[in-house]
């Protein structure tokens, strides 16, 4: 993995090329971790060799998985990046393109990235919270920000 930090006017912009075979949400939080990003949207492209998907069931409060066994086009990723109790917590979701030129999208859970996965974090300019939901158990925006 290779990440860059750039300034866009006030904001920082962390730019990461994820390599081969690496997982994509750990990478992504990984770099949101070591540059402290907590406020960030996240936006990304390029490929998966396997990934898994997540369909958030209301009933049983928790994702249903949604298996990718095949390499994918990474379509569209986008999320977010908050701070939840100290950390630097990452919510994204990623449309894939398979080969048919269907497509599949979700929360991401896992994501084998391959050839590479091209993610850009821009500071949105605040902390952004995030708080576990009783109702859901899911960590949610608090529609609070911190400068």
């Amino acid at each position: 993995m290779r990440d860059l930090e750039l300034t866009d006017g006030d904001r920082r912009v962390v730019v990461v090329a994820v390599d081969k075979g690496e997982d994509a949400v750990t990478a992504i939080n990984e770099v949101a971790a070591r540059y402290h990003i907590r406020g960030a949207r996240v936006t990304a492209v390029a490929g998966f060799k396997s990934a898994e998907l997540g369909y958030f069931d209301r009933g049983k409060r928790d994702y249903l998985p949604i298996p990718v066994r095949e390499q994918v086009e990474v379509l569209s990723l986008l999320g977010d990046i908050a701070d939840n109790q100290g950390k630097a917590a990452l919510h994204v979701h990623a449309l894939l393109g398979h080969r048919d030129g269907t497509t599949v999208g979700g929360h991401l859970l896992h994501g084998e990235v391959w050839p590479t996965l091209e993610v850009i974090s821009t500071e949105v300019g605040a902390s952004l919270t995030k708080r576990v939901d009783p109702e859901t158990g899911l960590a949610l925006l608090t529609g609070t920000a911190q400068r």
